[in-house]
């Protein structure tokens, strides 16, 4: 089971910027790591971070292996106009991880 962890304030004065912060449960395997038996443990990352507000993308990141375990994110988006963000994470495997939260602009 995947979980995120999304933080942005409740509401938002018109104008304003604003850090939004997130971060995803996920174990970041690089595919260089070898298990107990010698064996190459396969690569699993996300590769990809998305964060639209309604259908404006307002934020990407591509992620690469050097990437750090439980991937955070942080960044800042100027509040002109609230809504639904949609956060997706995209990686190996088929992986794909979406959350939403209401941004309320005042």
């Amino acid at each position: 089971m995947t979980r995120a962890l999304v933080n942005l304030p409740e509401t938002v004065p018109r104008g304003t910027v604003v850090e939004i912060r997130a971060m995803l449960q996920h174990p970041m395997e690089t595919g260089h790591r070898r298990d107990a038996g010698g064996t190459l443990v396969p690569r699993d990352i996300v590769t990809r971070f998305e964060c639209r507000l309604g259908d404006a993308l307002v934020f990407a990141a591509d992620l690469y292996p050097a990437m750090a375990a439980n991937p955070f994110i942080a960044f800042p988006l100027r509040a002109e106009r609230g809504g639904t963000l949609v956060l997706t994470w995209t990686g190996d495997r088929g992986f794909h991880h979406e959350e939403r939260r209401t941004l309320a602009v005042a």
